[in-house]
């Protein structure tokens, strides 16, 4: 019984049915001009329903008066842009002007049958229609008034759900607003998927160095390399604040530049700061690194870091060999360690993961994995 009667007291029974009422107050206001002609509003309702502005507003109405959330994106609250857009606009108003009729008739003529019934059970005399005159028992009329009062439940209920679907049907996304939608939302994805990398592989490298750095300097017990290790934990932390607030930046301002993070140019950085955690590093760099296109070489400069943090974290201080070459139309980027047996560290595998994509994100490929005795990165990213 409580879930037969659930719809009473949701707000969007009563909103539907004002929804369906809207449309007979514009015949309402017709039929004092002109009674003999009741099909006027139905006929004006066709160019009226081929004006692109028509759609949103109907839309609006939808969302807010026939969902039970007034941010459902199945009506759509663009104007029309192409010819069947506008035509099923001219439907819905059509379908929605019928539905008020019904709605209307309904929501007079019940609640009186029931008034009338009351009245019968009251009085002596027999009930007269226009078609047909009832005469029953007194009592027995008063056991017939629930039946209209339960057909108006039953219609405002079901008018209500049935106009909800019809509005989803032809106030809903056409297949463009799908497709934009839905690029949208992989913009927002790929975003997220570029922020997440961001985060991962600049603080990431700095937590790295910083550990690795600390633990070196307690295990060897020299006031001189403890301060040196201090002082690279200390350079290594405000490089990580410096690409959290980039990062942070972005997040705060959607027009930030993308050209605010590091590029290739600052390769030294990344390379002093392996350094400094004890690691041997060979680099050789050939070509010139100015001509990368800003968002190859910001790429670039990621894979270096996470490769290099992932030599740290596994591998420890062991020679490292960095080659990176311009040339051909192409960025080749290649970092080598001996395999040795692996240190556990954090994570799960997703900086492997992330140099792959970004890779793959520019039309370029990735190889990971062991190579010759050595674990190799080997990335080629082509210039255009």
């Amino acid at each position: 019984m409580a879930r037969f009667l659930h719809p009473l007291v949701r707000g969007t029974t009563y909103t539907r049915w004002l929804h369906l009422w809207v449309p007979m107050l514009f015949e309402s206001v017709w039929l004092f001009i002109d009674m003999s002609k009741p099909w006027v509003p139905a006929v004006l309702l066709i160019p009226l329903g081929l004006i692109p502005a028509v759609r949103p507003g109907e839309g609006v109405q939808a969302r807010f008066m026939l969902a039970r959330d007034g941010g459902d994106a199945a009506f759509s609250i663009s104007p029309s842009t192409t010819w069947r857009d506008r035509w099923r606009t001219v439907l819905w108003l059509e379908v929605r002007m019928v539905l008020s009729g019904v709605a209307s008739f309904i929501t007079v003529w019940l609640p009186a049958a029931a008034v009338l019934l009351v009245k019968a059970a009251i009085d002596t005399e027999p009930i007269h229609t226009p078609v047909m005159t009832v005469t029953l028992p007194q009592w027995a009329y008063a056991l017939l008034v629930p039946l209209p009062l339960l057909a108006l439940y039953g219609s405002v209920v079901g008018l209500g759900e049935l106009i909800t679907t019809l509005a989803r049907r032809l106030l809903g996304p056409s297949p463009t607003e799908r497709l934009a939608a839905l690029e949208e939302r992989t913009e927002q994805l790929l975003e997220r998927n570029r922020i997440a990398r961001e985060l991962h592989d600049s603080i990431g490298h700095a937590l790295t160095v910083a550990v690795v750095q600390a633990g070196a300097a307690r295990a060897a017990g020299d006031p001189a390399f403890t301060d040196r290790a201090l002082s690279a934990i200390e350079d290594t932390g405000r490089a990580a604040l410096e690409d959290l607030e980039r990062v942070l930046g972005v997040l705060r301002e959607a027009e930030r530049p993308a050209s605010s993070r590091p590029t290739l140019n600052e390769a030294d950085r990344l390379l002093e700061s392996a350094r400094a955690s004890g690691a041997k590093v060979d680099a050789e760099v050939t070509g010139a690194l100015e001509t990368v296109p800003g968002p190859v070489s910001r790429e670039g400069y990621r894979i270096l870091q996470e490769s290099l943090t992932n030599v740290l974290r596994h591998a420890g201080s062991v020679p490292v060999r960095v080659r990176i070459e311009v040339a051909d139309g192409t960025l080749g980027l290649e970092v080598r360690n001996p395999l040795t047996a692996e240190i556990p560290g954090p994570g799960r595998g997703s900086g492997l993961r992330g140099i792959r994509e970004r890779a793959a994100l520019l039309g370029g490929r990735a190889r990971t994995g062991p190579d010759a005795g050595d674990w190799q990165v080997h990335v080629e990213l082509p210039l255009r």
